[in-house]
């Protein structure tokens, strides 16, 4: 161990107090070991450092800081340069606010379109979204915070999301959902990572030896610390057991006690809490040496230039028709929709961002030489129709040669706590567009959104461009584009299906009661359209220039693949060259194509490039569930480059040697995984993908700790549905305002046990067990047990503090 002398120096007790956080965002310091406090912030696109009281909901004002695009936004550039660059100035800026572990970047896998919080992840992609998070990483540390990528493991949905189970085999969790975590370690050099809420194959990622012993730290060489997402831990002595290192955000020392309660029993060993403690301290150490050299301040202008350029790389085109972008000078248009005025650029939940400056396409219009007729909002972005507004909408449209419209997702429609319930993009916003068309057919969409939409109505636009969530510097960025000052470069980092019917968990999200069943195993997003040809209305890797690009010659051998790429069209522009692998008529089911490499390359008008992207140790690898390692099947490998997933350019094939591992599956007893037709995958097929049974999901019985609130529909007490009502009333009217009440979300979504993990020591595990049971229908039981337990705890807690105070 590092720190030998200092864990000698330090009492039981402030070891154990030492794993769980002093506050919302702190650890514990112990001055007279010289040992301070460190300070987590959220940050994904933006540092979140709270002035006053914090919550990790983001319902309290932050410190100023800049708003980068989200991560589903910088995604589509492609552009591990640009990811590194954004991670270098937010780490400077975590710095300058005395940050010291920033909580991202997000690289979940978007399973379904529907998941919340896509707009916080890179991709469907596991090798795209770890490329992009490890560029992240490398910059966010090279300025002496750590980066804590997130969150470990198999979170894709928002839906009781403390209290779900993720059910899937062990090639899937390895192949699709880990891979991206393997990238941003192993190439990222990740010093911190986050667990996730939920459980894994039936244990909580938090306390999962598999996950984060036998994978994180022994395969990958991970040498850094385990944080918890804010409420994740579920038993703390499992927890330290597994080598999670900091259970946050503010249990109290009712956790501490556990740890001491362990120890004195033998179901935590000594060494087992010493090699946590040891590891925290390193951390420590570390981050308050690197804090010495922490910049006063950041450039605001600097890096609000930074956000725009995200945006510029990363907003997509997805349809020209005519030409009709760039708007010519001098062009005479119309602004129409409420995002111009009002612009959506974030997402919602813990990571708002409070922009150092906004930026507005109504204000910033002005700049630029177009012939401005008028500026409308158009709609009411909660969704009511208002008359009066569309007639002003109209009437303007009717004035003008070209319309650009402003619309999209509002802010109800993603965030952190709530999945979607459709792909739809809300009904007045579309019913405005279709009638604009009526009366001026020039219509160039503007699109705000963080996630996939459905876009039956794109036949009414002859332009659309993509900006996501495109950041403080998103107006400027997009009448960059717009204009022709700047040439789109974005691809889409994941596929926009027709209808989400088509999808390929349409059937399996979110969870069934207590279970989510990953049925669909690896086919995931374009995995699934590309080998089941499901028309989709734009695939995985699609975005338009205003140029043209053409590939050539290309030649693979055992260490890469080479080709030519040229522009030849009229302006400068940068393409993003996509490599795929696959292999037909194999021997392990696979999907069609895989994505295994891919270059962001800019050339002027004329101009050609030798490109060259090597081969690595992903590019041919499957997990064997039997051998439990990696394998490569030989033979004849299909070598694809292309501008899209859909759009293969040139082709190519190499003879790969295999491991010769035994075959894992019987391809007749598999064969909806051997065609990729997933969406109905029956019991009997899924246990065999498994290799055991189904685990029961089924609420029933009396509820449990680990069951969430928002079940106490099935109470036995009537005081205990009352509350639940209550709730439930509280959440609707919320979202019937518009805008999504986090604190009830949160609340509404929340296990039992989360309320003595979150309320910094006023609650412990002893008084939430006297919830359960008054919820169980023996109230007064359950009242005494909750009474006597605060007093309990009152009384611990204040000797527990008096023992790891000394001077």
């Amino acid at each position: 161990m590092k720190h030998q002398e200092l864990l000698k120096q330090m009492t039981l007790e402030e070891k154990a107090a030492f794993l769980s956080g002093k506050n919302v965002w702190q650890t514990w310091e112990f001055p007279h070991l010289g040992l301070p406090s460190i300070f987590c912030s959220d940050g994904p696109h933006g540092v979140r450092k709270q002035a006053g009281a914090g919550d990790h909901l983001g319902l309290n004002a932050s410190l100023p800081a800049t708003c980068f695009p989200t991560a589903a936004t910088v995604a589509n550039s492609w552009d591990e340069d640009l990811g590194e660059a954004v991670g270098s100035a937010l780490g400077e800026e975590a710095a300058s606010q005395e940050v010291n572990v920033l909580l991202g970047p997000g690289l979940n896998i978007k399973r379904s379109p529907l998941c919340g919080r896509n707009f916080e992840y890179f991709s469907e992609d596991p090798y795209l979204s770890g490329k992009m998070a490890a560029s992240y990483v490398k910059g966010i540390q090279r300025k002496g915070i750590y980066a804590c990528p997130k969150h470990f493991a198999v979170n894709s949905q928002e839906l009781r999301r403390m209290a779900m189970n993720s059910v899937l085999d062990e090639r899937t969790l390895r192949e699709i959902y880990l891979t991206g975590f393997e990238i941003a370690v192993k190439e990222g050099k990740a010093k911190s990572i986050m667990t996730s809420y939920n459980e894994i194959n039936g244990v909580y990622a938090n306390e999962n030896k598999h996950l984060l012993q036998e994978i994180l730290r022994n395969e990958w060489g991970f040498d850094g610390i385990v944080i918890t997402d804010w409420g994740a831990s579920n038993d703390h002595v499992k927890g330290v057991a597994a080598g999670s290192n900091l259970e946050m955000p503010s249990p109290g020392l009712d956790s501490a006690r556990e740890i001491l309660r362990a120890v004195e029993n033998g179901s935590l060993t000594i060494d087992e809490l010493d090699a946590c403690v040891d590891e925290l301290l390193d951390a420590v150490l570390t981050l308050t040496e690197n804090a010495k050299k922490k910049p006063t301040g950041f450039k605001e202008s600097e890096h609000h230039n930074l956000a725009r350029r995200a945006a510029e790389e990363s907003a997509v085109l997805l349809k020209n028709d005519g030409g009709i972008l760039p708007l010519a000078p001098g062009s005479k248009v119309a602004i129409i929709g409420d995002f111009a005025v009002e612009p959506r650029y974030q997402g919602a939940g813990s990571s708002m961002v409070n922009p150092t400056y906004l930026e507005t396409i109504e204000k910033s219009v002005e700049k630029y030489d177009l012939d401005i007729v008028g500026i409308n909002r158009g709609y009411k972005r909660n969704g009511e129709e208002d008359a009066a507004l569309k007639k002003e909408a109209l009437d303007l449209a009717a004035m003008a040669d070209i319309v650009i419209y402003c619309f999209g997702l509002d802010e109800l429609s993603e965030s952190e706590g709530m999945d979607r319930t459709h792909m739809r993009i809300p009904q007045n916003q579309i019913e405005l567009l279709q009638a604009i068309v009526q009366v001026n057919s020039n219509v160039v969409g503007l699109l705000s959104a963080g996630a996939a939409i459905e876009m039956p109505w794109h036949y009414c636009c002859k332009a659309i461009l993509h900006g996501y969530l495109s950041g403080q510097a998103g107006a400027s960025a997009m009448l960059n584009i717009l204009t022709g000052k700047v040439n789109p470069s974005g691809r889409l980092a994941e596929t926009y299906p027709i209808k989400y019917e088509d999808t390929p968990a349409f059937r399996n999200f979110p969870s069934n009661q207590r279970n989510a069943e990953y049925r669909e195993s690896v086919y995931v997003g374009y995995r699934y359209y590309d080998t089941s040809k499901v028309r989709v209305q734009y695939p995985f890797g699609y975005g338009l220039s205003y140029t043209t690009f053409e590939y050539a010659d290309v030649h693979a051998d055992e260490n890469g693949v080479t080709f030519t790429l040229s522009n030849t069209g009229t302006c400068d522009g940068a393409e993003v060259a996509q490599f795929y692998v696959g292999m037909e008529n194999g021997k392990i089911f696979r999907p069609a194509k895989e994505l295994k490499g891919f270059k962001k390359v800019f050339l002027k008008a004329g101009e050609s490039q030798t490109v060259t992207i090597p081969f690595d140790d992903k590019t041919f690898r499957y997990w064997n569930v039997k051998t439990n390692r990696w394998e490569v099947e030989g033979g004849t490998w299909q070598i694809m480059i292309g501008a899209s997933v859909a759009d293969i350019r040139l082709r190519t094939t190499v003879e790969i040697a295999g491991t010769e591992a035994v075959i894992p599956y019987n391809k007749e007893e598999m064969s909806s995984y051997y065609s990729g037709l997933v969406q109905q995958v029956e019991d009997e097929e899924f246990k065999k993908l498994l290799g055991h049974e189904i685990p029961d999901g089924k609420w029933g019985g009396e509820l449990g700790m680990n069951d969430a609130i928002c079940q106490m529909y099935y109470a036995k007490n009537p005081a205990a549905r009352l509350i639940y009502k209550i709730l439930t009333n509280l959440k609707k009217k919320s979202e019937e305002k518009g805008k999504p009440d986090l604190n009830i979300l949160f609340i509404y979504n929340m296990p039992f046990r989360g309320i003595a993990k979150m309320t910094n020591g006023m609650v412990s595990m002893d008084m939430v067990r006297g919830m359960v049971t008054a919820v169980n229908g023996h109230f007064f039981r359950g009242m005494k047990q909750i009474i006597s337990g605060f007093f309990k705890n009152s009384k611990e807690n204040k000797a527990y503090t008096a023992k790891i105070s000394r001077k």
